[in-house]
């Protein structure tokens, strides 16, 4: 009967029960080329459902089985290197299975012949894939053939041949299959199967490494992978003191703590209000005045942040470094536990030169905070896109950008860079601005911002690349979730993988020393 004459109601993937032996056996045998079978007993069947039950599984098409999948866990250290079937099997008594081991090793997999091509063997791997992430295993690893290399074998090597076989110049019934079921080739090994005369004794050590996998520690605490993220959208408004700035600080930091934030973000030059005291000393006088005011804002940030249990994100404010005596922009990220560090602005725009006479930084870093490794970018800094391909290589997962501009047009070019550094860094990007005036500050009139927080574009994220975005120049704040499991999935499984498909052999990006 031809595929497109069979009838199928139902199909399903389950346990295997000794009581299936007897349907399995009929058809459940492997032949080779040189007209050896193997076929499974009913007392190793009986064992591998008594010490691995969850290992073993059939696929049941309107109530016949049809295929099967067998498998034990084994310790890594015992199979990354070259090993035979009869060495890992322990000559089919399955005395190697360890509870405790760290691979899901695959010992079987078998489709009756008129059942091959409906992607039911696919099913199974999917099905092995949930038991390996379930039990917290390394990776799923098996000897694979590679049964049409004896029509090559005296032509190429078997490396070239599976270097054939991913480039699709060859076809191979297994290993084709294995490679779009991303599982990759770890190693050729000899004599794996000694009957296997069409693989020419040869197999591919094959493995899919869990991405989920924790290593085991004395205590095991599951880590954190929904983060949230507060962003203040600051009005500008006249604040005489720094404790009347601060109140209105307080305020939003104690607002999206409530929400139970892990982060809250402020925006660039948030504390420029202060300037208006200094505004009849010129603009570099008045900056330089503001700048004064930053390690008391910074002790301030560092206690809201202890207090509010929130991670805080301080936007950016002018420094003189006591080393070089110049003026730089400058932020911190204050944790809640009470540690702190510094971020710079790298890339200065023309008007902070100008009017300022701002010196860019030279530091650019990740941090890691108790729930994700982030990266600060202020400003014009995102409009570059090294400088966030240097932190996705650090792995980073959410890049913050405090952001202030005057014009639409200006917000525009923060906004569009955001997003394409959340695309091709597969990673989340939460930008926050001011929105108001400043009719008493030179140089800080007038203001325009929409904050939102962006992501990568493929299915497990919006269409449109937008998480959350607020409304346009309003105060207001806006929280938001961002789940980190949905990057690792990214980047391994994504439409397209910008970070894993890059290439390396042609060009690099890296920080001068």
């Amino acid at each position: 009967m031809s595929m497109d004459e069979m009838k199928i109601n139902k199909v399903q993937i389950r346990n295997l029960q000794i009581e299936d032996y007897d349907q399995l056996a009929q058809s459940f045998t492997r032949v080779y080329s040189d007209g050896s079978d193997v076929f499974w007993t009913h007392k190793q069947i009986e064992k591998l459902i008594r010490i691995f039950p969850e290992g073993q599984i059939v696929t049941v098409v309107d109530e016949k089985i049809v295929g099967c999948a067998l498998s034990i866990i084994v310790n890594y250290d015992d199979v990354k290197n070259d090993h035979t079937y009869a060495q890992v099997t322990g000559k089919e008594t399955f005395n190697t299975h360890n509870p405790k081991g760290n691979i899901l090793y695959g010992i079987e997999v078998f489709i009756h012949p008129q059942y091959r091509g409906l992607r039911l063997a696919r099913r199974m791997y999917e099905y092995r894939k949930e038991i390996c992430e379930t039990l917290n295993l390394k990776a799923i690893m098996f000897g694979g053939r590679i049964p049409n290399y004896h029509k090559y074998a005296d032509q190429i090597r078997p490396k070239e041949y599976i270097d054939k076989v991913k480039q699709k110049e060859i076809y191979d019934p297994v290993l084709t299959f294995q490679l779009s079921n991303d599982f990759h080739v770890r190693k050729v090994m000899r004599n794996y199967l000694p009957n296997d005369e069409e693989s020419k004794h040869y197999a591919c050590l094959l493995q899919w490494d869990n991405i989920y996998y924790q290593p085991p520690t004395q205590e095991y605490i599951s880590p954190k992978t929904t983060v949230r993220v507060g962003l203040v959208q600051w009005q500008m408004r006249t604040y005489k003191t720094l404790d009347d700035l601060f109140e209105q600080v307080e305020f939003f930091v104690d607002a999206v703590s409530d929400y139970k934030s892990d982060f809250v973000l402020f925006p660039e030059y948030f504390n420029a209000p202060l300037m208006a005291k200094f505004n009849d000393e010129g603009e570099s006088e008045a900056i330089r005045g503001l700048a004064a005011y930053t390690n008391e804002i910074r002790e301030r940030f560092v206690k809201l942040a202890i207090s509010y249990n929130i991670n805080i994100i301080t936007g950016s404010m002018p420094l003189i470094k006591e080393e070089d005596g110049r003026l730089y922009n400058v932020g911190f990220l204050c944790r809640r536990d009470g540690t702190y560090e510094m971020y710079e602005k790298i890339h200065v725009t023309p008007d902070e030169i100008k009017s300022w006479g701002l010196s860019g930084g030279k530091s650019l870093q990740t941090f890691d905070t108790d729930c994700a490794k982030i990266g600060v970018l202020i400003c014009y800094d995102v409009e570059f896109p090294e400088l966030s391909r240097i932190m996705a290589d650090q792995g980073m997962q959410i890049l913050f950008v405090p952001f202030l501009t005057d014009t639409q047009n200006a917000y525009s070019r923060v906004k569009v860079c955001a997003h394409a550094r959340a695309i091709e860094n597969e990673c989340f990007v939460v930008i926050a601005g001011s929105v108001g005036n400043l009719p008493r500050v030179h140089n800080m009139d007038i203001q325009y911002a929409q904050s939102g927080v962006f992501t990568p574009c493929d299915f497990a994220f919006p269409t449109d690349g937008k998480r959350a975005e607020a409304t346009p120049n309003t105060e207001m704040i806006l929280v938001s979730d961002v789940d980190l499991d949905l990057l690792n999935e990214l980047h391994t499984y994504g439409s397209v993988r910008n970070l894993k498909d890059r290439r390396n052999d042609l060009y690099e990006v890296r920080m001068k020393k």
